[in-house]
């Protein structure tokens, strides 16, 4: 049997140990410097393989990353677990539905933000598949449904991340892109493990595409149905049974890597499984915001970081940057992507702002890119050259995609808009008297409601219904229920504090003692952007709400947010 030697160990640790200190430091800088981690993450193994160190110091870069040995394969073994886990992570993040909340938009912006995408990357690949990094010897429909895929794919993760660091996650156009990014996602996967099936495996290398094709779907299914109805019935058992959070977190990582090895037999990549199980967890209504966050940061601040470095040690970035190549897919890439779901927000009726944002929104690849381009490279179905000019979309793309956002948006121009500028005397209740999130919204809407412009029953109704798309409580305590109403002119805001709490599924399992409604009209896409953006600053820090929970009329309110201004520039933050 062969063992590390005592020696190789020794490497192993302490190579382990260098890129997990660079590539937490470095993804710490990035976050400083308003950008993903995930972009220091790659870029501390650039630093450290090939590119830099192997350049300056050679043996260094040799004795600490050998190509050769058993020490590339430990390596190779942990950043495959590492991928894995992220995945996991990565599919709890999934709601499916919030795809059918959001109706005839979301599904319109996601099925063009795929199929006009997909059909400009086949179309190209397929006839410039050697200015497009054709691994030689690569079947060229495979390379062709590989691109048009790589081109499809967004990244939910950063999407997600992205709108919460604008403040615009819980907003109307927030939700709509992130169930576009969803479906978006889970498709995008499912396309790519059926071409990986393509490639060749299985489990003696000779499963028929047919089968593996639908044995694919088969697994799919079977998770997503079956299996998401056992997790959901197992979860209450473990959690009354087993200690906290070890229970839940042995069982998720236990699962989801049985997942990946049946994945894996199929003869697609062991990620996939893992995707699947992880939407089978996140779905379940008894899986708490705690133990999803404390597996979320194991995985994210431990295995990700180290994956990640791994991608910079595997290719010399400088010998294969190819310009003309990184600029074609950079252009092609977001044109593709961007254009596609600007046509299906058109269709869908949203104004022509907001389809930008949401085009150049989805346009963020993220690590969803850059594993894409790491799984076809190791497949023989891309050259390094494609493999860094996709490295290079993932992180532009993330990148910028924030920013133009905020431009399309108009979001900091001018003035900044506060919440508190359409606050009125009679709209401030405190204390609230109902202890229900719905009988808390009848009082806040009958605050701001004069019967002779809005009627109370009609708002509250559209009030609710925008909460059951996807609940509106925020973190530290905080809840904001809203709406856009046609012909509402003016916005308008109430709030009302409540001592008992309210549960509003908050983000961190907390119930609300502040709730601020904030009704906008549909003609006015900066208000309801801009005043939910002014709300999650002003309440940022924990220690802000606990300060207007102690006060006790709407002046000494005003007082308290006039002396505690928010923290953070106005909508400016990206991941």
């Amino acid at each position: 049997m062969e063992t590390l030697s005592h020696q190789e160990l020794t490497r192993l640790l302490l190579a382990l140990g260098v890129m997990l200190l660079a590539a937490r430091a470095l993804g710490e800088l990035a976050r400083r410097l308003r950008q993903p981690a995930v972009v220091g993450e790659i870029t501390a193994g650039i630093l450290l393989g090939p590119t830099v160190l192997g350049a300056l110091t050679p043996t260094w870069n040799a004795f600490l990353f050998p190509v050769h040995g058993g020490l590339p394969a430990a390596l190779g073994g942990l950043t495959t677990l590492s991928i894995v886990l992220f995945l996991l992570v990565a599919g709890m993040e999934v709601d499916l539905s919030t795809i059918w909340k959001q109706g005839r938009t979301a599904i319109a912006v996601s099925a063009s933000g795929l199929v006009f995408p997909f059909a400009v990357g086949f179309l190209s690949a397929w006839f410039a598949p050697s200015l497009l990094g054709m691994h030689r010897g690569a079947d060229a429909l495979v390379f062709a449904l590989f691109f048009a895929t790589a081109l499809s794919i967004t990244a939910l993760p950063v999407i997600a991340k992205i709108l919460m660091d604008m403040d615009l996650y819980r907003s109307d156009l927030g939700m709509l892109i992130v169930a576009a990014a969803v479906f978006d996602d889970l498709v995008g996967w499912i396309v790519f493990a059926v071409i990986l099936g393509l490639v060749g495996g299985g489990v003696s290398g000779g499963i028929p595409i047919g089968t593996t094709v639908a044995l694919t779907l088969g697994f799919a299914a079977l998770v997503l149905t079956l299996g998401k109805w056992l997790v959901n019935r197992v979860l209450p058992w473990i959690q009354a049974h087993t200690s906290w959070p070890g229970g839940v977190l042995g069982f998720a990582v236990s699962i989801a890597l049985v997942c990946a090895a049946c994945t894996s037999w199929i003869g697609i990549h062991a990620i996939f499984g893992a995707f699947l199980f992880g939407i089978a967890l996140g779905e379940s209504e008894h899986l708490q915001e705690r133990t999803r966050a404390t597996l979320e940061h194991f995985v994210s601040f431990i295995f990700a970081p180290l994956f990640f470095a791994s991608i910079g040690l595997r290719v010399n970035f400088l010998e294969h940057f190819d310009l003309l190549l990184v600029v074609v897919v950079l252009l092609v890439g977001t044109a593709g992507k961007t254009l596609g779901c600007w046509a299906g927000a058109r269709y869908a009726g949203v104004t022509q702002r907001e389809a930008w944002a949401i085009g150049f929104g989805m346009n963020a690849r993220g690590a969803m890119e850059v594993i894409l381009g790491l799984l076809a490279l190791e497949a023989g179905i891309i050259d390094a050259r494609m493999f860094v000019a996709l490295v290079v979309l993932a992180l532009v793309t993330s990148m910028t995609s924030g920013s133009l956002m905020q431009r399309l948006l108009g979001l900091g121009r001018t003035r900044a808009i506060r919440f508190a500028d359409f606050l009125a005397p009679r709209s401030y209740l405190s204390p609230l008297r109902s202890t229900e999130r719905r009988g808390c919204i009848q009082e806040l809407v009958r605050a701001v409601c004069d019967e002779k412009v809005l009627q109370a029953a009609e708002v509250e109704r559209e009030v609710w219904q925008r909460e059951q798309i996807e609940s509106t409580g925020l973190a530290n305590g905080v809840a904001v229920p809203q709406a856009r109403l046609e012909g509402l002119g003016r916005p308008r805001v109430a709030v009302g504090l409540s001592r008992s709490g309210v549960d509003f599924d908050c983000e961190d399992g907390e119930l609300a003692h502040l709730i601020i409604l904030v009704l906008t009209s549909t003609d006015d896409h900066r208000a309801q952007l801009e005043i939910l953006s002014d709300i999650g600053r002003t309440f940022r820090r924990p220690e802000m709400v606990e300060k207007v929970l102690m006060v006790d009329t709407y002046t000494q309110f005003l007082a308290t947010l006039k002396v505690n201004p928010p923290t953070g520039p106005h909508v400016t933050r990206r991941e």
